[in-house]
């Protein structure tokens, strides 16, 4: 099964530490959580984040607001079972680093969760399909961005897919997009 997924988070060229993370699985469930352990005073210092990413995320009250040990189980949780789970994100590496440190080193992944994330912008250049849908959610909001990684995974998709109905790309596979030549 494909998530597709975001996380917003706070980096400084040696640490990421994660803000939130949104997840939307292929079957429609859905997961959001704010890390309540974030260094939340340096986050509201940080002119960007203070800006852009802090105004989206409900009061410190909402019960999206969770322990950094609690996120890890859930999310676990959410891919528990699926031994055939695709990442995929936007400008996904840092989002991916920030998702294998809930759990400790990229080694200590549980199983069913990979260790690479699949980039949908990787997939714009590789189709050469970049008229993409605009997000019509918040952008910022680790959930709202998943969704909208979803949306444009798709557009991609069912472009691929006409594209082969009329004979221009030839594909056999769009299980993590595998194109035939010729």
């Amino acid at each position: 099964m494909k998530y597709f997924y975001d996380t917003e988070f706070h980096e400084n060229g040696h640490t990421i530490d994660l803000i939130s993370i949104g997840i939307i699985a292929e079957d429609g469930r859905e997961y959001y959580a704010i890390n309540a352990n974030a260094q939340w005073r340096i986050i509201n210092q940080h002119p960007w984040l203070s800006e852009n990413v802090v105004p989206h995320l409900p009061e410190p009250s909402s019960p999206e607001w969770k322990m950094k040990w609690q996120i890890r189980d859930e999310v676990a949780a959410f891919f528990a079972g699926d031994d055939s789970a695709q990442l995929w994100a936007w400008y996904g590496a840092y989002d991916h680093v920030a998702l294998a440190q809930l759990f400790g080193t990229m080694m200590d992944l549980p199983k069913g969760i990979p260790m690479y994330t699949n980039d949908v912008r990787s997939l714009v250049d590789f189709t050469g399909i970049d008229k993409l849908p605009k997000q019509s959610g918040t952008e910022h909001h680790a959930l709202a961005d998943a969704r909208h990684v979803k949306r444009m995974h798709d557009h991609i998709v069912l472009e691929l897919v006409a594209r082969e109905h009329i004979g221009v790309v030839p594909i056999r596979a769009i299980q993590g997009v595998e194109l035939r030549n010729g």
